[in-house]
């Protein structure tokens, strides 16, 4: 994992040819003043194994010439007469792949210039002992650099495009490249953007051009006259980059003397790729004789559910239920290569283990409440990773013991311990209070930046807490009584945490699912479960990679894994949720399936809670920013933007 960031400067940048959704209008907002210090702070918690910058200058000229500056880190943002543009790279690196340390930014002999924020998983070959940007640095320094190809092949030279190259990762990704020979510049996040990349598009106060994996805090802002008056944090000055790729070519204007680029936005030309972003599913509305057929299954289903929770007995045998659709199967197998993928030791940089004890050695964990998604992920881990290795279960509460969420952390581990005695869980009770968030609340405001609602807010101070793996594990970890038992203190080391997003909207996990089932029957559900898939990298993703990757973790997603969002898309709606049915049954049935052949019975019939529900930071906070949850509920305070004269700043 990287922070990534690019300051450009001395560019006149046309993003006329974006779409409308895409380029911010011309406003007034205050310029953001922040040194480069502050940038090169927020980066490092992304990435605290090393940082570094590099400052690309280009002289004017009808083809710009390029040098590198004589200092890298060199802080002073003028231009000199000598040049008339600077692109000032940075990169913030958390080692997570191949055998040596890495330091971004790179530069190959070409003088390209890669900062790069992802892993790949698949669709390019790599060694197991490659790292990922080194890899990609050598491959981009391939492809054709004629300027005048977005497709596959250049028709010229033969050699690949820029675009083919990015369009056939599979796994999450941010990335910002200079290539030098065409100097054009090349920048973009993945189809679902599950890496932050944020943007300023110039406007008439601020012409810089600047991309981030996370927007910096300065003491300007923390006191601006703009902010108290509109909200948090200069939230017009960023947003997030829409996902997809594009590119700016540099140069020369003709009349005026100046280095112009002209900001494209080009198509992934991976096939399978942009069926998944249209999120098409095969089957939607079943016929008469599926549900018929449909209804029998689940009435077979639905006993060997209340058969195998009566008497908690788990399939020993590992052998094909057949109670349970063959869907379910399949999906099982596909959720079990997607963790497999992302937890693979050969692909950890080796390092970190050198000289420490493998039973020491806590390589993932996982965001835990206990809840279908998280168990699941808890579950398919065991069967991946050695059996050496302890798993630390990540649970946050504002409320103590009493939290929902604490409770159900608690009762699955309990049946994590049923289903894989052999293995060394470790539950982390992060236990957090809002009286004592005075610095951590500003510092999150910052993260969730431009989200901008108590929600967001909400759901960002318990990610971020809960990422931390700061708090307390029994000392009686193998005993199933945890009521006389001593905490003691306990900070998780692992670097990647496992998180169940995406679940929910794949599997119809909302209230709103049903709200659409009932107004729209099963058109209705799919166009909203498309809207939220669509929508995610806007109001999830970006958001929670910030917060968690404040704490220099990787956050990786199993359930957004490109060929389990196929898997998904061709099985029919109707056996992936059945909203006729009760909360706990019909929503996200399949997963619940899948939960009942890894054995976890209690697991399969929990209903859908939130994170901010389930861990009671929303109750908290409405109380100490509307007095009561129902004042907050009369308010709709989950939508409602923060301002710094609230109660929580």
């Amino acid at each position: 994992m990287c922070g990534i960031a690019l300051i450009v400067s001395g560019i006149r940048v046309d993003t006329s040819s974006l779409p409308l959704d895409s380029a911010s209008p011309i406003r007034e907002t205050e310029k953001l003043s922040f040194s480069l210090d502050d940038l090169k702070a927020s980066l490092r918690r992304r990435g605290p194994d090393s940082v570094c910058a590099k400052k690309l200058l280009l002289q004017l000229g009808q083809n710009p010439i390029s040098s590198f500056a004589q200092h890298d880190d060199d802080d002073d943002d003028k231009v000199s007469s000598s040049e008339t543009a600077k692109l000032h790279f940075f990169g913030a690196t958390l080692q997570l792949r191949g055998t040596t340390a890495l330091v971004q930014p790179l530069v190959d002999a070409s003088r390209n210039v890669l900062v790069y924020n992802g892993e790949i998983f698949g669709g390019l070959h790599l060694a197991s002992d490659c790292n990922d940007t080194e890899f990609l640095t050598r491959t981009l320094g391939d492809c054709c650099s004629c300027g005048f190809c977005a497709t596959c092949h250049c028709v010229k030279c033969g050699k690949s495009s820029i675009v083919n190259v990015l369009s056939a990762i599979k796994g999450p990704w941010a990335i910002i490249y200079w290539q030098d020979s065409s100097k054009t510049l090349w920048f973009g996040r993945d189809a679902f953007g599950r890496r932050s990349l944020l943007v300023h598009w110039p406007t008439e106060d601020d012409s810089t051009f600047l991309l981030s994996s996370v927007s910096p805090v300065s003491p300007v802002q923390e006191t601006s006259e703009y902010e108290a008056h509109n909200g948090i944090g200069c939230l017009s000055y960023w947003e997030e980059l829409p996902c997809g790729i594009y590119s700016m070519h540099v140069d020369a204007s003709n009349s005026s003397g100046y280095l112009l680029g002209e900001v494209k936005i080009h198509e992934y030309t991976n096939s399978m790729l942009n069926e998944l972003i249209k999120w098409e599913r095969i089957s939607v509305e079943p016929s008469s004789e599926d549900l018929q057929t449909f209804c029998h299954k689940l009435s077979r289903g639905q006993q060997a559910m209340h058969l195998a929770s009566s008497e908690a007995a788990p399939n020993e045998t590992g052998s094909i239920q057949p109670s349970i659709p063959m869907p379910a199967h399949i999906l099982l197998n596909a959720l079990k290569e997607s963790v497999l993928r992302r937890t693979s030791l050969y692909t950890i940089y080796q390092a970190v283990i050198s000289g420490v004890r493998r039973e020491n050695y806590v390589p993932v964990a996982i965001l835990f409440s206990g809840g279908l998604d998280s168990m699941i992920l808890a579950a398919l881990l065991d069967k991946c990773l050695g059996p050496s290795y302890e798993i630390d279960l990540l649970n946050v509460s504002f409320d103590g013991q009493l939290a929902p969420d604490r409770i159900s952390a608690k009762a699955g581990l309990n049946e994590l311990r049923r289903v894989a005695p052999s293995r060394k869980w470790r539950l982390v009770e992060i236990d957090a209070d809002l009286s004592d968030m005075v610095f951590g609340m500003s510092h999150v405001m910052s993260l969730i930046n431009p989200a901008n609602t108590y929600m967001d807010l909400n759901i960002g101070i318990a990610l971020w807490l809960a990422s931390g793996g700061d708090g307390w594990v029994s000392d009686a970890t193998t005993s199933d009584n945890d009521d006389n038992h001593v905490r003691i203190k306990y900070k998780s080391n692992a670097k990647i945490l496992l998180v169940g997003s995406g679940a929910d909207e794949q599997c119809a996990g909302y209230g709103r699912h049903r709200t659409s089932y009932r107004r729209g029957s099963w058109l209705g559900l799919h166009e909203e479960m498309r809207l939220d898939m669509q929508r995610i990298w806007r109001r999830n993703l970006g958001r929670d990679d910030r917060c968690i990757a404040d704490n220099g973790k990787e956050a990786r997603f199993p359930f957004l894994d490109e060929d389990v969002i196929r898997l998904l898309l061709n099985i029919p709606l109707w056996e992936v949720a059945n909203l006729d049915q009760p909360s706990g049954i019909g929503d996200k049935k399949i997963l619940r399936e899948v939960a009942e052949l890894l054995g976890l019975y209690e697991a399969a019939v929990l209903p859908k809670r939130a994170i901010q529900f389930g861990s009671r930071i929303a109750r908290e906070s409405n109380r100490k920013n509307f007095g009561s949850n129902r004042a907050a509920n009369q308010a709709s305070a989950g939508s409602v933007r923060i301002y710094r004269k609230s109660n929580f700043c």
